[in-house]
């Protein structure tokens, strides 16, 4: 007979993978253990191996799941008509959706290199897709950048969105409104003085 799924398996799901992005940040993927993960969750090894096969599995499902709701948020929400209005309201709702996100967030760079190809192939996907949309808001905001000066000024932006929670830890979400205001300005001030 198969196992039934209990009530509350999304959840604790959704804690083991907070639970083991903190593990990955802290200790580094390669020195993890999935014993130090299930202690850290508060679970039994046994009880971690029912949710996830491997440290791999596990490590491309904190990432799936991060990368996947954050494009979902920043590529589907709806934005002002007004481009620097839309840049503005695409870098806060980065910002805002990258709260309380730290370790998934810094475990991404030795994630990629250690999953296989097929697996960083699905979340460069999602990268790509949040790239683009910031690159068409750049666009809109001035119509002259193409080519690799938009892409430049496009990664430029996310280099100042992502280094973020290394300068405030804790940036509640008016930190996070107002930091995304001073990026609007000053990528609107410098992109029009771009070669």
């Amino acid at each position: 007979m198969a196992r039934t799924i209990a009530r509350d398996h999304d959840a604790k799901r959704a804690a083991i993978l907070r639970g083991a992005a903190r593990v990955f940040a802290e200790q580094g993927y390669a020195r993890a253990s999935m014993a130090q993960v299930a202690a850290e969750c508060g679970v039994s090894k046994a009880n971690l191996y029912h949710y996830h096969t491997s440290k791999d599995a596990l490590l491309f499902d904190i990432l799936d799941s991060y990368l996947s709701t954050l494009r979902a948020r920043l590529c589907d929400t709806p934005l002002p008509q007004d481009p620097g209005a839309a840049l503005t309201s695409l870098l806060t709702e980065t910002l805002l959706a990258y709260e309380g996100m730290d370790h998934e967030h810094r475990i991404q760079t030795e994630g990629m290199a250690v999953l296989p190809p097929a697996q960083v192939q699905i979340l460069r996907g999602y990268q790509r897709d949040m790239v683009r949309r910031l690159s068409d808001v750049l666009q809109q905001t001035t119509p002259s950048l193409e080519g690799d000066t938009l892409r430049q000024a496009t990664m430029s932006v996310f280099g100042m969105l992502n280094w973020f929670y290394m300068w405030s830890p804790n940036a509640d979400a008016e930190a996070r409104r107002a930091y995304a205001k001073t990026v609007a300005a000053l990528t609107l001030g410098g992109i029009s003085r771009l070669p």
